[in-house]
């Protein structure tokens, strides 16, 4: 019996894809010193000179913005990208994580940083009991039930008043404090948006790197295959859809509170679609594609706010010329130059 490698495509034993996916890095060292991992504490490290390089607070806001975009479109990617699993709810997850959060601190008074690992979990939770009656079935099931979970929280938000604030948002959410200190300005905040920012992709990094994240890229590419060498299919997928939410809901508690203020309209399925899209822009099952998604969703709407009328006409048109050009997004356009101007070229 023989089975496709999730790598090359080939076809291998089971008893020598059982040995790859037992495969652990050489050390914690040699995993440190990967490009990747050099990559990411350098840019992270260049980031830090924001607020002092920056010529005003809003363009603070916008990396805040950018880097809480990061967090959601690398969430979306992982189970995206690399899980297989198109889910239409990320701003819906997005959006609990934000509404916990707000409300546990307007509410009862929890502090935002209790609120953040909280937003996760709920979120998360949610994911969890979306994810196990959905995620047993093959096709668009999931698609759809997530779908339908985004458009019966945007209903939610709008019209539990009490609760939510209803249209009008939800107001009065305390910032980050530190040490007494509100840190209640978008230069303050920004080392906030930073730490967890980069956490989360050093998480998703290392996930990758992981014999899970072996174990996801083999469901990914052939489910039966991944089940026939001895993978739990469904348990892989349940934990990357749980993950992906609580990351999802991490950027709605940062959301929050660095604005402190929550509403409906910013976690519609409009912006789940959007996302999506962000993904595949960037780079789909790329670990620098969201990146780059993030970027463009967080910048061009600001580019186009002198075309109020026309803004959606001419995002989608751009989004739509680039993913034609550049089928594999924007991180795959170095690899699409060289195979097409130095076809013998090989790394």
């Amino acid at each position: 019996m023989v089975s496709a490698s999730p790598v090359s495509g080939t076809h291998v034993a089971p008893s020598a894809a059982r040995e790859s996916l037992r495969m652990q890095p050489r050390s914690r060292f040699a995993t440190w010193r990967s490009s990747d991992h050099v990559r990411l504490v350098l840019i992270w490290l260049v980031l830090l000179a924001v607020p002092f390089a920056a010529p005003n607070a809003y363009v603070v806001s916008l990396a805040n913005l950018a880097l809480i975009n990061l967090i959601l479109i690398a969430s979306l990617n992982l189970l995206m990208g690399f899980g297989g699993q198109i889910s239409l709810g990320q701003a819906g997850f997005f959006g609990l994580g934000a509404y916990a959060s707000g409300i546990l601190n307007v509410k009862w008074g929890v502090g935002a940083w209790l609120g953040l690992p909280a937003a996760a979990l709920i979120a998360g939770a949610a994911a969890f009991v979306i994810g196990v009656p959905t995620l047993r079935l093959r096709g668009h099931y999931l698609s759809m039930a997530t779908l339908g979970w985004n458009a019966i929280l945007v209903v939610f938000f709008n019209q539990f008043v009490s609760l939510t604030g209803g249209p009008n948002g939800l107001l009065g959410v305390k910032p980050f404090a530190f040490f007494g200190i509100a840190l209640d300005t978008e230069p303050r905040a920004f080392p906030v948006v930073w730490l967890a920012s980069l956490l989360v992709m050093l998480t998703i990094l290392n996930l990758l790197h992981s014999r899970i994240g072996r174990a996801l890229r083999a469901v990914a590419t052939n489910e039966l295959g991944a089940d026939a060498i001895g993978i739990n299919s469904f348990g892989i997928k349940l934990l990357c859809f749980t993950l992906s939410a609580a990351m999802a809901g991490i950027a709605g508690s940062l959301y929050v509170h660095v604005n402190q203020y929550a509403s409906p309209d910013t976690f519609g399925i409009s912006v789940s679609i959007l996302l999506i899209v962000m993904v595949a822009l960037g780079g789909s099952g790329t670990y620098w594609g969201p990146c780059l998604g993030a970027l463009i969703y967080t910048a061009v709407p600001q580019l186009l706010l002198n075309y109020e009328d026309a803004e959606l006409m001419l995002f989608g048109l751009g989004m739509l010329v680039v993913l034609i050009v550049f089928p594999g997004g924007l991180a795959g356009v170095p690899d699409a130059l060289r195979r097409r101007f130095a076809p013998g070229w090989s790394r």
